[in-house]
């Protein structure tokens, strides 16, 4: 099958709220349960605003959507520019076909080498292991614990801290023509 990533619009509102309220999906995401198809088409409203430089993206296998993605700035702090945060969600019938993947490609891409950003963070579940394997591949690195991070479906949960430094930095490269020497 092909997976087909392209940026979200506001007629995804529909699937993302379908998949974010799958019961097997859910508890990986901080999100709550019961998503509302009106709450998602704001969200993607937002996520289109001229001048944002989020990015939103879907994974669609047949033209269902199985995935989705985002890249978001971490705060309003000037100093965290450098800086921004990911998500992921896979459906559970679409996990291990490579949607995964493909979505992280495609955010590293657009990070790298279109936003020139240095730090992608994320947090995950502690024990969401097929996460954290995808994000591993991807040159995430745990940076810490956060002990009782969560409530999910009645208990506390930790998370992990992680963090990929982009692999080659923007650097102004060298001059095509060496100037000539003076005299």
């Amino acid at each position: 099958m092909t997976i087909t990533i392209r940026r979200t619009s506001p007629k995804d509102a529909v699937a993302l709220a379908r998949l974010m309220g799958d019961p097997a999906v859910v508890g990986g995401l901080l999100q709550m349960p019961y998503p509302n198809e009106q709450a998602w088409q704001a969200r993607l409203a937002d996520n289109a605003a001229p001048g944002k430089p989020d990015l939103s993206l879907v994974a669609e296998m047949d033209g269902d959507v199985v995935g989705a993605a985002d890249l978001h700035a971490m705060g309003t702090a000037l100093r965290r520019r450098h800086a921004m945060g990911l998500g992921i969600v896979v459906a559970r019938a679409a996990q291990g076909q490579g949607v995964g993947s493909a979505l992280m490609t495609a955010l590293c891409d657009y990070a790298d080498r279109w936003l020139g950003v240095l730090r992608l963070e994320l947090t995950v579940y502690a024990d969401n292991d097929v996460a954290l394997r995808l994000y591993r591949r991807f040159g995430f690195e745990i940076e810490g614990t956060f002990k009782g991070f969560a409530l999910r479906d009645g208990d506390y949960v930790d998370a992990l801290a992680m963090a990929r430094l982009h692999p080659n930095p923007p650097r102004i490269g060298a001059p095509a023509v060496a100037p000539a020497p003076a005299d």
